[in-house]
């Protein structure tokens, strides 16, 4: 049974840091890809990053290249994701998901094609 579980979330400053981890059972990391999302009040949920493959090949929204870093730690079956420089606007419920994709070549930030996902943690970027 997948089950992939969020933390880390929390409230920090504008220009401040935290990283998230999601912690997965049940699947081989290097089978399938795991995105993180995030939804903010009154808005559409919306694809962050994404990490899969067996060479761990990632993939960054516009809004969070060169801030935002995904990493995995594939012996304790942990997808990270670091932020940076944090911005009132990232602040939303994070969401990490996973879909398989072995075989397949595929990677995306396409939530239709995430089959599991987590419960969220809140991250709050407030002076």
């Amino acid at each position: 049974q997948v089950q992939l579980v969020e933390s880390g979330g929390g409230l920090v400053q504008p220009g401040g840091s935290l990283r998230l981890s999601c912690a997965v059972s049940g699947f081989t990391l290097d089978d399938y890809a795991v995105g993180w999302f995030r939804q903010a009040p009154g808005k559409e949920r919306e694809g962050v990053s994404c990490i899969g493959g067996s060479d761990g090949t990632t993939y960054y929204a516009d809004s969070v290249k060169g801030r935002f870093t995904i990493s995995r730690d594939n012996a304790k079956n942990t997808v990270y994701l670091q932020m940076n420089s944090l911005k009132f606007e990232d602040t939303a419920v994070y969401y990490c998901a996973a879909t398989l994709i072995y075989g397949t070549g595929w990677l995306g930030l396409e939530e239709f094609e995430y089959d599991d996902w987590g419960q969220g943690t809140q991250v709050t970027v407030s002076s």
